[in-house]
């Protein structure tokens, strides 16, 4: 599909039918249990399921009371106990504690056990090691995929990072592969497959051995969704790993988006309350602002509200006929844009408060140089200072692996020094986590050559300390070669620009990280589908440690002139970031191309490095 230069952009297909089945087999399953039952949430699966079935849906279903899966057990005159729940064997122990307590009482329940998206033979094994599998039903809740807007669905699954790039588990491969098969039975058959990384690879063999195996019916069908592209995001530490700055993600980093909704404290709402907020395209203030630059955001809002003003002062003029018009149609509305705006200004505001307080522009100044490969001397002080005041050992650690990965690795001298002051700064505690990122790849030691140490060391004692950490730099770059360096040159990711880059009216997808740097993953994305393969990105390939594909399905009509051919399905695999939605976006708009999101979860820096963090707060 090579990208072309229309402005029209198609429309997304409706997801709404996602959350209709899964309801649907929710309610199934719960009908399974007949009476009056209990049921127990695990606490990452409320908010998921809020956005499916609320307790009036479920309390229609003879759902009596509702618990938190929890370390205590619960006090309930129930015969009945239902559990919907993630299939964690930390969760099977909870229940056959609250099993075996029971029957040391003498108390008789049916108990009844719903895993989502899917059971694991690990679980079925604790349920018999503890004594209870023959006292619980086992069901599964094809739970896979959770649609938080009209372009971004989500399986919620933050664990699938740390469980599949840190430990090597492969389980949630099979879920991913099941979602795929659902998205291509309802929304497919999809024409053309691309895709880069390990899991991608593996994830696309074990979908396409399912659709094989259930013969699917899709063929001859009008598609409404032509491509589909896999990446892990392993490819791409980078991006994940700055500070974000478009609004949305800047929202995110500051309130935590939580699937979809995000709470605004009383610093927001300027009252004594918190407010739940949906952020979607529903939400006529953010979805203008959404993909905005943080420096446009406060100048649109201020228009906005003139607008609004000017709207309400109409009905000055008006007659009794016009008022009456006006109060029924026109009112409503207003008054809910207005309540938004108030609440995305506050937001503003308490965003530019602790942004302020965290010297946010030196950062970003700090992060640019890393990236862009200048001052990497500067940066490393920027970053020692950091750690020594204490700003945040999140932020620390998110630094140093930038500094890790755009310099392919610390200097031995420089890994040491880091690692000592992050380890006194915030305590012992962390070794575990310096393992982790190590294994990672994401925070490396160089093991540069001998005799460039050897010279290196002669030449420091002839020279100044700073000019010697200069003589460092460049003996390290010849030392070992920069993968990232090397793949940000050949895809031209930092841009040049005479002057200053213009925020308000970008021109490339840049502009999500302030026109410093284009997103490595993004990029990628767009070169495939300009190129209809990967013929000619065969370096870039192999920069990236390979494992790229791109298969045509032979059994699909390849027609021009179908809207499907212009929607894009971007699979991440581990996270993606509402920086790279945004840039996405923006290249949709500008090539005529909709991009639906499809991702393990929402990531960012600080979930990244929370994922590698073994000491516990």
């Amino acid at each position: 599909m090579a990208l072309a230069g229309r402005r029209d952009v198609p429309e997304p297909p409706d997801f709404g039918i996602l959350k209709r089945l899964a309801r649907d087999q929710l309610i199934y399953l719960l009908e399974q249990l007949p009476g009056k039952k209990d049921l127990f949430i695990e606490a990452d699966l409320m908010s998921p399921l809020d956005r499916i079935a609320n307790v009036s849906i479920l309390k229609q279903h003879e759902v009596d009371k509702l618990y938190k899966v929890d370390s205590r057990p619960a006090l309930s005159t129930s015969d009945q106990f239902c559990f919907l729940v993630r299939p964690r064997i930390r969760t099977m122990r909870y229940i056959a504690d609250i099993i075996n307590a029971d029957k040391m009482s003498g108390r008789s329940r049916k108990y009844k056990i719903i895993f989502s998206p899917q059971k694991f033979y690990a679980c079925e094994m604790v349920l018999e090691e503890e004594g209870v599998f023959g006292d619980v039903t086992c069901d599964e809740w094809s739970f896979y995929l959770l649609p938080l807007d009209e372009d971004i669905i989500s399986m919620e699954l933050p664990e699938f990072f740390r469980d599949y790039f840190l430990e090597g588990d492969h389980r949630w491969i099979n879920s991913v592969a099941r979602a795929l098969q659902l998205l291509n039975s309802l929304y497919g058959p999809f024409g053309k497959a691309y895709g880069i990384g390990r899991c991608a690879k593996m994830s696309y063999e074990l979908w396409r051995d399912l659709e094989e195996e259930s013969e699917g019916d899709g063929q001859g069908r009008k598609p409404e969704i032509g491509h589909i592209f896999l990446m892990d995001r392993d490819t791409d530490y980078v991006t994940a790993l700055c500070s974000q700055v478009v609004y949305e993600g800047l929202v995110d980093d500051t309130f935590r988006i939580k699937c979809g909704s995000v709470d605004f404290g009383p610093e927001v709402t300027s009252s004594d309350k918190s407010i739940k907020v949906l952020l979607n395209a529903q939400d006529k203030v953010f979805s203008q602002i959404r993909n905005e630059h943080f420096s446009s955001v406060f100048g649109f809002l201020s228009q906005k509200s003139r607008n609004l003003q000017a709207q309400y002062d109409r009905r000055r003029g008006m007659d009794i006929k016009q008022m009456k018009n006006f109060v029924s149609q026109e009112l409503k509305g207003l008054k809910q844009e207005h309540r938004l705006l108030s609440l995305h200004i506050g937001a503003c505001e308490s965003i530019m408060k602790k942004k302020t307080k965290q010297d946010f522009q030196e950062m970003i100044k700090a992060e640019h140089s890393l990236l862009e490969g200048f001052d990497i001397r500067e940066s490393t002080s920027f970053i020692e200072e950091h750690i020594d005041r204490q700003v945040s050992p999140i932020e620390s650690l998110r630094l140093m692996c930038l500094l890790s990965i755009t310099e392919n690795g610390l200097i031995p001298k420089d890994y040491r020094s880091l690692k000592t002051q992050y380890l006194q700064s915030y305590g012992p505690e962390h070794l575990l986590t310096f393992h982790n990122l190590k294994r990672l790849g994401l925070l490396t030691e160089q093991s540069a050559g001998d005799t460039l140490t050897a010279v290196e060391s002669k030449v420091s004692r002839l020279v100044t300390d700073r000019a010697a950490g200069k003589i460092t730099d460049a003996f390290n770059s010849l030392a070992r070669k920069s993968n990232f360096r090397a793949i940000s040159k050949k895809l031209g990711l930092i841009p040049r620009v005479d002057g200053e880059y213009d925020l308000k009216m970008p021109r490339d997808m840049a502009y999500v990280f302030s026109g410093a740097y284009v997103p490595l993953s993004c990029k990628i994305i767009e070169q495939v589908l300009e190129r209809r393969g990967w013929l000619g990105l065969e370096e870039i390939v192999r920069l990236l440690n390979g494992n790229e594909f791109s298969v045509s399905d032979s059994t699909v009509e390849d027609n021009p002139a179908w809207e499907s051919q212009r929607i894009v399905l971007a699979v991440f695999l581990g996270g993606c970031t509402f920086s790279e939605i945004a840039a996405l976006r923006f290249l949709g708009k500008e090539r005529g191309v909709k991009f639906i999101f499809l991702t393990t979860a929402i990531t960012n820096s600080a979930r990244l490095m929370e994922a590698m963090i073994e000491a516990k707060a």
